[in-house]
């Protein structure tokens, strides 16, 4: 706990903390593109008979949404349904086939898709969720495997890494031959973004003192709303998935290059006993600083008395079956129902509203504001108090948009939901925690939630259900998390216990 007092002494807020958050807010605006890009796809139908699109309504059968029909068309037009006032009746015995021909894609807002790609339509249209499924359970060996070696490995190197590995799975799949890589190429991409998510927030936490936490926290929030709001615009301007593809992985490349000047974490080192390496990565911090006088005040033997508890915890052997021993880690899975019903809603965006473009800004911009107002709201009341209360107001709005059928008050509750997710998601930052055992419990929540939504697609009422239920259920687990306000960060489990 004596971490915060040490980094004052490099000038904390200074000139590498903006820099720091410079670079990793850039890493933050760029992570919505990754995985919301698969929401951007074109529709599709069978060719009509007669080419006039007055004439389509005779050639196609209504489909979801009375739209035209997707896998199926009239064997002979249906001249009757013409007439403004026909009803199903006049239709619904006349003889159907399949698209025997080919498919018409809708162009009007794409112009190429994977979709469109590989003929993910029809009888080969369950291929194509597929490709979301699978890049989350890349989010699960990530953020089971990363969130381990996050701590062993240290969190400079696994970001570079990340970064990398992203890049190239990203800008390989615009030359895939067909599905199956391309959904491997996503699988790999997924594991490196589970990386950058967990470590981004860990290196910008760990080298910010705890007045400053919160509104650092909060900005790195708000980089995630201005870039779903920039994946729409980007999408509505490129049309084409692999333009869209490409402007996805270039930024990772940058990133890439310029993350090599960011320290290790000093109290990653200390707690591991590196005691060498650490002293060295503060002094260059305070170098940046411009405080010259810690290159004579912070020494080994300062650094051994300060964090002489955290540094004797380092010998001791920890596994993830102590987030299962331990209450506080415990409760910490409560992250779970967070983002099972987070992710199921932002990828769900389709089903929302026709202007998908506009929808993801707006999405995005709600996301921005309601994060904004976090810096605000943290002086006032605790983290604790506030994610429950998003939760529960998230979970509740989720219940309510199942019960409505489509239009502008279901779109309601859903900003309402998304902007409550918005909130919990800043909490859940903040909660994020520096040991070992607690990198594992919020990895596997995560992760394990990242791969619940796709297969509760699979009965029409269970996503509502779940969705809304088991954050309306977390928020009252998560009154028994210790308050944050106000406290630095924990360095060991008893330093967990005892808050």
């Amino acid at each position: 706990m004596a971490f915060t007092e040490l980094l004052e002494q490099t000038g904390a807020g200074g000139l590498f903390q903006a820099l720091q958050a410079l670079t990793l807010l850039l890493l933050s605006i760029w992570m919505p593109f990754l995985m919301l890009v698969e929401n951007f796809s074109a529709g599709h139908r069978c060719p009509a008979h007669l080419t006039p699109e007055a004439l389509l309504a005779v050639s196609i059968p209504p489909g979801l949404n009375q739209e035209p029909h997707q896998c199926l068309r009239f064997r002979q037009p249906q001249w009757q349904l013409l007439d403004p006032n026909a009803t199903a009746i006049n239709w619904s015995e006349a003889a159907t086939e399949p698209c025997v021909d080919g498919w018409v894609s809708d162009r009007s807002e794409f112009t190429s898709t994977i979709v469109t790609e590989w003929d993910l339509v029809c009888a080969h249209q369950g291929l194509k969720p597929l490709g979301q499924p699978i890049f989350m359970a890349g989010t699960i060996a990530g953020s089971i495997v990363l969130g381990l070696l996050s701590h062993r490995l240290g969190r400079k190197p696994k970001l570079s890494w990340c970064c990398l590995q992203v890049a190239v799975a990203t800008i390989s799949t615009i030359v895939a031959p067909n599905f199956l890589v391309y959904c491997g190429l996503r699988f790999l991409s997924s594991v490196g973004w589970s990386g950058l998510l967990l470590t981004s927030t860990m290196l910008t936490v760990e080298w910010t003192t705890t007045r400053m936490r919160a509104v650092t926290v909060t900005m790195m929030a708000c980089s995630y709303g201005v870039g779903q709001m920039a994946l729409g615009a980007t999408a509505f301007a490129l049309r084409d998935w692999r333009p869209i593809q490409l402007a996805v992985s270039v930024p990772f490349f940058v990133i890439f290059l310029i993350s090599w000047w960011l320290p290790e974490s000093a109290r990653r080192l200390i707690i591991m006993g590196k005691l060498d390496q650490a002293l060295q990565e503060l002094k260059k911090v305070a170098k940046i600083n411009g405080h010259q006088e810690a290159k004579r005040t912070l020494t080994i033997e300062v650094l051994t008395s300060n964090m002489e508890e955290e540094v004797a915890t380092a010998k001791s052997r920890h596994s993830v079956l102590d987030m299962f021993h331990k209450p506080t880690l415990r409760w910490r899975i409560c992250s779970f129902c967070f983002n099972l019903s987070y992710y199921g809603l932002v990828l769900d965006l389709q089903n929302l509203g026709r202007d998908i473009f506009l929808l993801q800004v707006f999405f995005g911009a709600v996301d921005f504001l309601a994060q904004a107002t976090m810096a605000f709201l943290l002086r006032f009341f605790g983290c604790r108090t506030i994610l429950a209360s998003s939760l529960a107001m998230s979970g509740l709005a989720i219940l309510a948009n199942g019960l409505i059928p489509r239009g502008a008050l279901r779109m309601a509750l859903a900003v309402l939901g998304k902007a409550c997710f918005a909130v919990s998601l800043t909490c859940l930052m903040i909660y994020k925690p520096g040991t070992l055992a607690d990198c594992a419990a919020v990895g596997r929540a995560a992760g394990c939630a990242q791969d619940g939504p796709p297969p509760l697609g699979v009965l029409p009422l269970l996503p509502f259900l779940a969705y809304g239920i088991l954050p309306t259920v977390a928020s009252l687990i998560v009154l028994f998390l210790p308050e944050t306000q106000g406290l630095p960060l924990p360095d060991t489990i008893q330093d967990l216990e005892n808050q």
